[in-house]
């Protein structure tokens, strides 16, 4: 059974980070353990949460697993919430990759062309140097366009969203792809690039319009959790951007309509057996 540690807050209640990254790839069959960097009440786009950091808890718990041997077949991390925390990730990086590890980036902090506000641009530069140190990293539009320095678009073509990848490849990274692009009207998806084959990848599926927090954890996880099944990046990416869709679209058919995540719940059968 694949070993993957995830590295992320958690939201006790909110429906992302760790926990929607525990149960997703638990479900795709490995065996996930997890780092918390935070604990929150809820999300932070609700109006009060509390938090609680874990930085100084970090280095003792990587401590044991280095002295119990702990090997990992992937490293996925995603929300960090400061530098000294992209500084840990670094460093554990360099403590537990092997030739057969797989570093998964997705460095969470924009969106809609702007930083989330707790971040500022020297956080853009650490992030940088975290990407630089992965296999694969997933920005979004506006995450690719703040570490490159390129102007954000709302209004994009494809060579647009190419010239970022091609930026974002001189950071180091293998392969980078870019989610949430739309090179279509109605439609919505990814564009990647992988360093090794020159070889661009684009997929588009049909855009659901509702925004919901944690759904970039969402699709991680699911690409995480595939790669981890065998399948390539690019069938991983494409099954991570339809569940994602799905599981929107699902959320919209809540009465409820929970507007602080998707019922990513609902469809965990459906994505266990693609």
């Amino acid at each position: 059974m694949k070993k993957v540690l995830t590295v992320q807050d958690i939201s006790c209640m909110g429906k992302c980070s760790l926990t929607v990254a525990l149960p997703v790839i638990s479900a795709l069959g490995s065996e996930t353990v997890i780092l918390p960097t935070a604990v929150l009440s809820t999300h932070t786009a609700f109006e009060e949460y509390t938090c609680k950091d874990l930085s100084d808890q970090i280095e003792p718990i990587t401590g044991v697993w280095k002295r119990e041997g702990v090997k990992f077949d992937a490293i996925y991390t995603g929300y960090l919430g400061t530098i000294s925390q992209i500084r840990q990730m670094i460093s554990l990086f360099r403590d537990f990759k092997t030739p057969d590890t797989l570093i998964f980036v997705d460095p969470v902090m924009a969106d809609f062309g702007r930083l989330y506000p707790a971040f500022d641009m020297e956080y853009v530069k650490a992030n940088i140097d975290l990407c630089s140190r992965a296999d694969i990293i997933v920005p979004n539009i506006t995450e690719a366009a703040l570490m490159t320095g390129v102007d954000y678009r709302e209004n994009y073509n494809e060579h647009y969203i190419k010239d970022l990848l091609n930026r974002c490849v001189e950071f180091g990274a293998g392969i980078t792809v870019i989610t949430g692009v739309s090179l279509e009207r109605g439609k919505s998806g990814v564009m990647g690039y992988d360093r090794a084959t020159g070889e661009y990848f684009l997929y588009q599926n049909d855009r659901i319009d509702g925004t919901f927090h944690g759904t970039g954890d969402l699709f991680s996880s699911v690409a995480v959790g595939e790669m981890m099944r065998g399948l390539d990046w690019k069938e991983a990416m494409k099954i991570a951007a339809d569940h994602t869709a799905h599981t929107i679209a699902v959320t919209l058919e809540n009465p409820d309509k929970p507007w602080y995540g998707v019922d990513f719940e609902a469809t965990m059968r459906e994505l266990v057996s693609y």
